[in-house]
């Protein structure tokens, strides 16, 4: 049985820890730092296993796997003064920090990187991580499916798309934005476009064809999707959408412009 620690108490280490807890490691006990103290106690109390220790140290000191989940602004001020252990499983979920970097702070040999998301809560993430390392693999099988990635451009390159998710909830507030002031209700333009991208979503996931292949076949020659598709286009959405993801991608690999 491996104890599991969390360095950082925020809303991926709420999830995580919640979906741990209803997954087939939840007899794991889980030791998070008292940072963000409501939260903390709120885990605790809910979840069986799940204890809140003195301080960052104690984290470390009583765990055989510490996630490191703090902000990459505090980071450095945070994990300086910790102590690892020799051989002790390392896993970074800070942004933009590399494994080198993250082992200067803390002196642990061997870091490993993850890109957890809000979905592993749900056990139905994929979690790309870096460098591949079955023990995190393991953990992350548990919440969804772990995504193991040999290569750190690679990795740096799943991370910028991770960064979508606002970006495509301002899509469909969009939508529903305007079907609301074209005279529909708040409550049905979601539930109506939740149908609609829920079902593509499952498109993407279980149909094999190219996405190009998928864009022609959801889109009548001279109909409506295409008409939407190329002044989308035409008025730069994919460009805009490319350029952002590029410079999210100069950020978390180090890149200056």
């Amino acid at each position: 049985m491996t104890r599991l620690g969390f360095i950082g108490t925020g809303s991926i280490t709420a999830a995580m820890v919640r979906g741990l807890k209803a997954s087939p490691l939840q007899s794991w006990p889980i030791l998070l730092t008292p940072r963000n103290a409501e939260l903390a106690a709120e885990l605790a109390s809910d979840l069986p296993g799940v204890t809140v220790a003195a301080d960052n140290q104690a984290v470390v000191d009583s765990s055989d796997m510490v996630f490191l989940a703090v902000r990459p602004q505090i980071a450095e001020s945070v994990l300086r003064p910790l102590h690892f252990r020799a051989g002790q499983n390392v896993v970074s979920l800070i942004a933009g920090l590399s494994c080198d970097t993250v082992s200067d702070w803390t002196g642990a040999p061997h870091v490993t990187r993850a890109i957890p998301l809000p979905f592993v809560q749900n056990g139905s993430d994929v979690t790309p991580i870096h460098p591949p390392q079955a023990d995190v693999a393991q953990v992350f099988d548990a919440l969804g499916k772990a995504l193991s990635v040999q290569d750190a451009k690679a990795f740096d390159i799943y991370s910028s798309a991770s960064a979508l998710m606002a970006t495509y909830f301002s899509l469909v507030e969009t939508a529903s934005d305007w079907m609301v002031a074209k005279g529909l209700n708040t409550e049905d333009s979601r539930s109506y476009l939740g149908a609609l991208f829920g079902n593509l979503g499952d498109v993407l996931r279980d149909d094999p064809r190219s996405l190009d292949d998928l864009r022609v076949a959801h889109s009548t020659v001279g109909g409506l999707n295409e008409q939407v598709f190329h002044q989308f286009t035409a008025a730069g959405g994919a460009t805009a959408l490319t350029d952002a993801l590029t410079s999210v991608y100069h950020r978390v690999a180090g890149i200056k412009a």
